[in-house]
């Protein structure tokens, strides 16, 4: 493979900047463009991890000081040849030092091109390879700590020692079966139907993991609902720390979407505060229940806010009835005032409900609990593996329906043959997730969200 160069850190004004150069020709390329200064080794005396402090240079003389890092294949992060030169963050000084690395001879690095030669030179797997995007683009530590444990290959060894039993099953019914000579012990169907069953229930619990893995790489969507006065905007300044959304006395004062990005419980949070839900003659404030409708349809959970201090109307009933079933926190607020509203019919109709006074702050801690419940983050171990994508998904969902089918030919009788295909089917699709036999087009795919220079 040629020899690539790149930028590696933002194009922005900063106190440092990474050129990364990898290749077989990486150092060459790197001396052609690097004086030590005086005393230093040259790049090609140096060993593996050493570093060499010096001037770059180009055509038209010295860029910048820099710092040259080596690392000597296979040890680097591609496993070829590699080097780095830190230099000053200046996006002028940057662009000029690439250039330089492409007068030299190398060519320019696609996207993700370091880590797709990581992945084919066998120094990460596919998964560990979109663990790396995942750990750029982390929004919150506990992104970051979920994109970490994927990095180190969770998964892949949770796919591993699935794939391993499989295997062993699919060697010995391909024995049992090619070659009934070798009197080969036949599986009886108990032992056949105990590894599918431990294996059906791994994938299982790897799917169910994909929705609280995806809210806490990409967060969420979360709606706050409900009619005029009963404390949306309060709740919103309450969840959002500051002063967000104007609240007043008169009715109708929120018209139009008002967002804010939050943590909820290290959980990045897209919160939208919505117009009060009611019927109004009022044209603007009509057009922003509409939007708040439909807010309410496309969003990931809602929250819906009801005020306990007033007897519930028919627009409070639609409300329950129409978030039945949706992942949902119902707030019954105002609760340092008198009770008059019908708390049972939003317990009959929520899974979550919490009390609170949100002008008080009464109550926030639950109210946080039960948001995180509902987003399913609360329990998630954060050193289990999760699904980090849809491939990811749409291979292990591929791997179980393919066991679910064995366990079907186990219960009705089948062939040990049509065992053996369902078998080979699920691991075809496991190996398609590792990046053992996935094709060039599913590599390319994962590739493509890289930015240049990783």
């Amino acid at each position: 493979m040629s020899t690539i160069a790149a930028i590696s850190t933002p194009l922005s004004a900063s106190g440092l900047g990474v050129i990364r150069i990898s290749g077989e020709e990486a150092i060459s390329v790197g001396e052609k463009m690097f004086r030590p200064f005086k005393g230093g080794k040259e790049l090609s005396t140096l060993g593996g991890y050493s570093c060499a402090y010096g001037r770059v240079f180009d055509r038209e003389g010295d860029i910048d000081e820099a710092v040259a890092t080596v690392f000597v294949a296979p040890k680097s992060y591609t496993g070829e040849n590699t080097v780095e030169f830190s230099c000053h963050g200046s996006p002028a000084l940057l662009k000029r030092v690439l250039r330089a690395a492409l007068d030299c001879g190398a060519n320019l690095a696609g996207p993700g091109e370091f880590t797709k030669r990581a992945l084919l030179n066998g120094k990460l797997t596919l998964t560990q390879a979109e663990a790396v995007m995942d750990l750029i683009s982390s929004k919150s530590a506990s992104a970051g700590k979920a994109a970490l444990v994927m990095r180190d290959g969770a998964l892949y060894r949770k796919i591993r020692s699935v794939t391993e039993s499989l295997t062993e099953l699919e060697t010995h019914l391909a024995a049992w079966s090619d070659y009934p000579e070798e009197d080969v012990e036949e599986l009886s169907d108990e032992h056949l139907e105990s590894v599918l069953k431990e294996t059906e229930a791994v994938l299982k619990r790897l799917m169910e993991t994909y929705d609280a893995g995806k809210i806490i790489r990409e967060g969420a969507t979360t709606v706050i609902a409900g009619k005029p006065n009963v404390g949306k905007s309060t709740l919103m300044n309450l969840i959002s720390g500051r002063d967000r959304s104007i609240v007043t006395e008169i009715a109708g004062t929120t018209r139009d979407v008002v967002e804010e990005s939050v943590l909820v419980g290290d959980i990045p949070i897209r919160l939208l505060d919505t117009a009060g839900l009611r019927d109004t003659e009022d044209a603007v404030e009509r057009i922003g229940v509409d939007m708040a409708n439909t807010e309410i349809d496309r969003c990931d959970v809602v929250i819906a806010v009801f005020d306990s201090s007033r007897p519930f109307d028919e627009t409070d009933f639609e409300l329950i009835e129409k978030l039945k079933g949706r992942p949902a926190v119902a707030v019954i607020n105002k609760s340092d005032l008198e009770l008059q509203a019908d708390v049972d019919a939003v317990k009959a109709g929520f899974e979550n409900v919490v009390t609170i006074s949100a002008r008080k702050g009464d109550g926030e801690e639950e109210f946080r609990s039960a948001l995180a419940k509902v987003l399913k983050t609360a329990d998630l171990d954060p050193a289990e593996p999760v699904m980090a994508n849809e491939r990811q998904l749409d291979c292990v969902r591929r791997a179980k329906k393919a066991i679910d089918e064995a366990l079907e030919a186990v219960a009705f009788g089948m062939t040990l043959d049509a065992v053996g295909i369902c078998i080979e089917t699920s691991l075809d699709a496991l190996y398609e997730l590792t990046g053992e036999k996935a094709s060039d087009a599913v590599i390319e795919k994962v590739f493509e969200r890289f930015c240049v220079g990783k």
